[in-house]
């Protein structure tokens, strides 16, 4: 089954991620990697209640690229930290790759996001004096595999960021593209469900940024889920579908040519 919707229709209106979005306590088809329903997250700043999340409603399918976008305080933050389950909302679900996670305890929600998240930061958070195999491999450690398995993944992932050249290169030896390169070959040897980058372009100068935007575009392409948040709109617009927050809710849900030609960007 296909969405029933013309090409310029927001997508958050579309027949079948309606009917996911609101189908309360019932488990999403094989198809949804993430489905939220109304989502809130709420917290305590002195005895001022801030409303970070005001009920929002996403469903995005396996296999898809979208970039989450908004200004300061529009919650996009608190929606990655929920996604990646780093926290938890006050009300509604959160199913991820079918599994309602919006309940767990920490140690539960710890398990499934070293299994089903892949992070990606715009700090690299890589170990300075360990090779590019080595800061890989160091998911793989810590998951007790074995030396030559995890030295398989990581070469693999490595390669699929094409930096199979530089294996035995330490950080210092590298640009700042190919140090986000091995932060995001780091974030794949696990094989996630999802690839969750936060401002991953953060650090780039434009050049750069562009580089690793056709990383994740070469990803998305071998059927990688790629979400990506971003305060800037023209790194957005390198995503598929892209998802705008406002006030802790969703002001826009669209497809990046629509999404582009409303600010005027190349599409």
């Amino acid at each position: 089954m296909t969405d029933t919707h013309i090409d310029d229709a927001p997508l958050s209106t579309t027949a079948e991620r309606r009917a996911v979005t609101t189908a309360e306590g019932m488990a999403p088809g094989a198809d949804w990697v993430i489905v939220s329903r109304g989502l809130k997250r709420e917290y305590d700043m002195g005895g001022e209640i801030v409303r970070a999340l005001r009920g929002v409603d996403l469903a995005i399918r396996r296999n898809e690229y979208v970039a989450i976008m908004g200004p300061s305080g529009s919650g996009k933050s608190t929606l990655m930290n929920i996604i990646g389950c780093l926290d938890t909302p006050n009300d509604g679900e959160y199913w991820l790759n079918g599994q309602l996670v919006s309940t767990m305890k920490d140690d539960e929600l710890a398990r499934v996001r070293n299994k089903e998240i892949g992070f990606v930061f715009q700090t690299f958070n890589l170990l300075p004096r360990a090779t590019a195999l080595h800061n890989v491999e160091l998911p793989l450690v810590y998951a007790g595999m074995n030396a030559a398995e995890r030295k398989e993944r990581a070469m693999q992932a490595l390669e699929a960021v094409q930096l199979g050249q530089r294996v035995h290169h330490k950080p210092n030896e590298l640009s700042g593209g190919q140090r986000q390169r091995v932060a995001i070959a780091r974030a794949l040897v696990n094989n996630p469900s999802i690839l969750l980058a936060d401002e991953p372009t953060g650090n780039l100068d434009s050049k750069t940024s562009q580089e690793i935007m056709r990383v994740f575009e070469e990803l998305a392409d071998k059927g990688q889920t790629v979400i990506m948040v971003t305060h800037e709109p023209d790194i957005a617009a390198h995503a598929r579908r892209v998802v705008v927050l406002r006030d802790g809710q969703i002001e826009s849900d669209e497809r990046k040519t629509v999404f582009a030609q409303k600010l005027g960007l190349p599409v």
